[in-house]
């Protein structure tokens, strides 16, 4: 990580806390991966939905430089290490990923992550942040916590709880060694991060350093690969499928494979954490879910997923598979129509990968 992180200023004097020393978040247990969900017979075909107004949130003050922002197809891409990252950051897609914020904490019923963290924790990364929501609520829930969001991307807003710090920084440069207790972290999450980083590996042993011993990094990932339980060849959704294919297919091109949530368990675990973790939560793709919970789960997750059909497409395909702005837009009216039939019956598997470094906390 940059040098500005390791000058963070210290965390404020910690609030008085009713937990007793070590004490830690109690977490629910995780449901049962294979269980199909029942779909409700009465929910009609097609659900028209749409996004609704952009949000837009203003950004830190920084080098001119860094919002010198290249545009491509009509999208906003990140200026700073430009091309590490194939997804724009313009006001569409920040309300793309604040929505998505809701969709994991809907999962998680409201919790933030599963690790069994300290109850008290001190110091927290949030590396890949986005627009640093996820930072922010966890900061609003954790006051006696220093949070410290970094991104490629200066996009989080400028109010924020005195608890939390915001830099321009790349999870896949060297992150500058923590040489005291004050300098590492109990907790460092990441969310999203599939298509980002080239060597997992080098970024999770990394993290092991950065961490004080006893401490968790959990990375909540989702497949890029959406699934029908009653339709596993996806015959009744073959543009899904195609951009399913060329997408997965262009990022491997690119260097940072997309489909790689399930990979993550083992490679903590060679990172050299412990009790390591993968809690994975069939999250559905429209509201044709009979459970009312995972019905209005799907809702928001529909709308999610048609947001960010357009922006993979024309991310991926059009840098790495040679396809043109049209063929992208052309596919991506059809895998729309698509994911909005919900007799498809499609859902996302969501990884929670958490471990713990070793040692006491």
């Amino acid at each position: 990580m940059s040098d500005t992180t390791r000058h963070a200023p210290p965390p404020p004097p910690p609030e008085q806390s009713t937990e007793p020393p070590g004490a830690t978040v109690e977490q629910p247990e995780a449901p049962d991966p294979d269980a199909e969900i029942q779909p409700d017979s009465n929910e009609p075909s097609d659900v028209d939905s749409t996004l609704g107004d952009d949000l837009s949130v203003t950004s830190t003050s920084l080098a001119s430089s860094i919002y010198n922002y290249p545009y491509e197809h009509g999208r906003r891409y990140h200026a700073y290490r430009q091309g590490a990252y194939s997804l724009p950051n313009d006001e569409a897609e920040q309300a793309r990923l604040d929505l998505l914020h809701h969709v994991f904490r809907l999962t998680l019923d409201g919790r933030l992550f599963r690790a069994p963290i300290l109850a008290s924790p001190q110091r927290v990364l949030d590396f890949g942040t986005g627009t640093g929501i996820w930072a922010v609520d966890f900061a609003d829930n954790f006051p006696m916590a220093m949070v410290i969001g970094t991104d490629l991307s200066p996009i989080q807003p400028d109010v924020v709880p005195p608890n939390v710090k915001f830099y321009v920084d790349d999870v896949e440069s060297d992150w500058v060694e923590a040489g005291s207790e004050d300098e590492r972290y109990d907790f460092i999450h990441g969310r999203t991060m599939v298509g980002s980083i080239k060597d997992w590996d080098r970024l999770y042993q990394q993290a092991l350093r950065s961490l004080n011993p006893g401490g968790w990094l959990e990375m909540q990932e989702y497949e890029t690969w959406l699934k029908s339980d009653d339709d596993p060849d996806l015959v009744r959704a073959p543009y899904l499928k195609r951009w399913q294919d060329e997408v997965n297919e262009a990022s491997r091109v690119f260097g940072k494979d997309l489909d790689v949530a399930k990979e993550q368990k083992q490679r903590l675990i060679d990172a050299g954490f412990t009790d390591v973790r993968d809690d994975v939560y069939k999250v559905p793709v429209g509201s044709w879910p009979r459970d009312p919970k995972l019905k209005a789960l799907g809702k928001f997750q529909l709308v999610q997923v048609c947001s960010a059909i357009e922006p993979f497409a024309l991310g991926f395909l059009t840098r790495y598979r040679d396809w043109t702005e049209d063929e992208c837009r052309v596919l991506v009216a059809h895998v729309v129509r698509e994911l909005q039939n919900s007799q498809n019956h499609l859902y996302v598997n969501f990884h929670f990968v958490y471990g713990r470094k070793p040692g006491a906390c």
